[in-house]
């Protein structure tokens, strides 16, 4: 490979989570490598990527308030990945939750998807989704006939890597089903080490707001329900910490009562801290993996989750974690309180040794070990 030319094109540069830490590691496997995104925003991002080159595509041109409505720039999307010009390049990787894998490559250029979901909103999320915009019957109608054709530029963009890998064995059955391809499974990055540091925090002023408390980690994207989350606490009044940014920030903090926490966006250094002294991980959302609640448990946290998606490959019941089978609040507080039952039983030594396998130079060696097989980029 040393004598090619990689790029990597990565859907939207504008905040930090499992799917960035992907690309993050991809980055430190090929150094040179530009990153071409469709939206860059160096705030939110706070700092990573800063030493990469960074190409972005036409809709960066766009007004600041349009570029954070997505929504209004959902007739641009697809149009965006494909006016990349990636002609000088050997090989392309993309790291695609939707829009990245439909670029456009030569006849020669050897084009590998990363992906860490079929594009969720025109597939198995697609009535959650309209049901979300609250639109009347003629809008509904237009939104559903549009979201149609999304719906064929996806499958037909599913169409264009050469070679597709999947975040789960959960995502290589969702890409079976709707894109009709196969792909192998390579689980994401985890950074051990950086978990495994004892939290000795910089600022001698910072301390956690209470103790014996229970932690949510995630994107505040309604689909991760973290309400459902906080609604079961506010019932239990029990400790609860929610670290994260997104949409549904201030409607969190809206119905969170005074025993639970939002704080927003966290360095790694004070989610560390988090993590070490949480007594549980929550994981209510229905998600192709969950690099989240990995890192939970790489400190011996146990994670109480929704019994669906990736996280079922991650967390062994009664051993790891335990399992609610609806995101309702009533059904999550009862799994907190059958976890407070079992809490003395749990292991952390074991919780954290059932996750070494998914360590960040395993990916490494995996996704190299994959591309030295192409044999098209070994000729």
């Amino acid at each position: 490979m040393k004598d090619k030319k990689v790029a990597l094109v990565h859907d939207f540069l504008t905040g930090f989570g499992g799917a960035e830490r992907v690309l993050e590691a991809l980055t430190e496997m090929f150094p040179d490598a530009p990153i071409y995104t469709l939206l860059y925003d160096k705030d939110k991002i706070r700092g990573k990527f800063k030493d990469k080159i960074i190409y972005t595509s036409f809709l960066q041109k766009f007004p600041k308030f349009l570029r954070k409505r997505y929504k209004y720039l959902l007739p641009f999307l697809p149009v965006a990945p494909e006016t990349f010009d990636l002609r000088d390049y050997d090989l392309v990787i993309t790291s695609s939750g939707a829009w990245s894998k439909g670029i456009i490559t030569r006849l020669n250029t050897v084009h590998i998807a990363y992906l860490h979901s079929p594009m969720r909103f025109v597939w198995d999320q697609n009535e959650r989704y309209l049901k979300q915009q609250g639109r009347g019957r003629i809008t509904g109608f237009f939104s559903r006939v549009f979201l149609s054709y999304i719906r064929l530029w996806d499958k037909s963009a599913s169409d264009r890597p050469d070679y597709l890998i999947s975040n789960s064995k959960y995502t290589q059955k969702r890409v079976k089903k709707y894109y009709g391809r196969e792909s192998a499974v390579i689980y994401p990055p985890v950074d051990h080490e950086t978990r495994n540091t004892k939290h000795e925090t910089k600022n001698p002023n910072y301390q956690l707001p209470f103790t014996d408390y229970f932690l949510v980690v995630s994107r505040l994207s309604p689909y991760k329900q973290i309400d459902k989350v906080v609604e079961a606490f506010n019932k239990l009044e029990l400790p609860l910490v929610v670290i994260g940014e997104g949409s549904e920030k201030k409607y969190l903090e809206n119905i969170a009562e005074k025993n639970v926490k939002i704080l927003g966006w966290q360095s790694d250094e004070v989610i560390n801290g988090y993590y070490a002294n949480a007594r549980a991980f929550l994981f209510a959302g229905v998600d192709d993996f969950g690099i989240a609640s990995v890192e939970a448990m790489t400190r011996g946290v146990p994670v109480l989750s929704i019994r669906q998606g990736g996280i079922r490959e991650i967390v062994e019941e009664g051993r790891t974690g335990e399992f609610f089978d609806a995101a309702t609040p009533e059904v999550i507080a009862d799994c907190v309180r059958r976890f407070m039952e079992n809490e003395n039983n749990y292991d952390k030594e074991y919780i954290r040794k059932s996750v070494e396998r998914f360590g960040e130079e395993r990916f490494k060696k995996e996704f190299i070990n994959y591309i030295d097989n192409i044999k098209q980029l070994s000729s």
